[in-house]
């Protein structure tokens, strides 16, 4: 029996990714074009990985720099203030709302994303939804300590959870903890997977998919 659900943000709650990828380009927009390209590509293959590790990785890869930690969190607290009003007031993917507001009660929800657990919250208060979750997990923490917190602290089993994801990150949690993967696809993340090897929504209006797992 399904006790508990957990949701990545970014392209399942939110459609906010084009969001992202324009602060990274930004971000990376005074070493040229090839270098934003790479950039670009390497995020949007790459969803779930945290802005702290994409931030170190593209500056060492694409710019032979390496940054110290304090070097880190400032580029990433640039890119926070590129992000964060623009991802607090981006619609909702369809029917998700509605979904959260119908469910919570039944369930346990749960947030697991790359963002920093301080903006997730402060974005999650903005848009006026914090209070269905009961657990909030966000970088630099990884989502596979984030499953493993949710069952330790909630007491769940691996098979009484749901991941809702759309990104590998996601994915490589769930596998690892034998949770159920329900993958949302969409025009970012649509090159990047083979679907027949997932449970596969377009958005939360896909009713006759969702009911049957929460029926087992």
């Amino acid at each position: 029996m399904i006790k508990g659900i957990i949701f990545d943000f970014d392209g399942v709650i939110a459609e906010s990714i084009q969001m992202k990828t324009d602060a990274f380009a930004t971000l990376y927009s005074d070493n040229g074009a090839d270098i934003v390209q790479r950039v670009v590509s390497h995020h949007e293959a790459n969803g779930g990985m945290s802005r702290f590790d994409k931030i170190k990785y593209y500056h060492k890869t694409f710019l032979n720099i390496t940054l110290t930690e304090k070097e880190i969190m400032e580029l990433a607290d640039q890119f926070s203030i590129l992000v964060i009003d623009k991802v607090t007031e981006a619609p909702y993917v369809p029917g998700a709302l509605e979904y959260i507001q119908n469910i919570f009660i039944k369930y346990k929800l749960f947030i697991s994303t790359g963002t920093p657990i301080k903006e997730i919250i402060k974005i999650l208060e903005g848009r006026n939804i914090a209070h269905y979750f009961t657990g909030v997990y966000g970088s630099p923490s990884k989502k596979k300590n984030h499953i493993m917190d949710i069952c330790i602290k909630y007491n769940l089993l691996p098979e009484e959870i749901i991941f809702f994801g759309d990104a590998k990150t996601d994915i490589e949690a769930a596998v690892h903890h034998n949770v159920q993967f329900v993958l949302r696809i969409h025009n970012y993340n649509y090159n990047y997977f083979k679907l027949n090897n997932y449970t596969v929504i377009k958005d939360f209006n896909d009713t006759e998919i969702l009911k049957p797992i929460f029926s087992q």
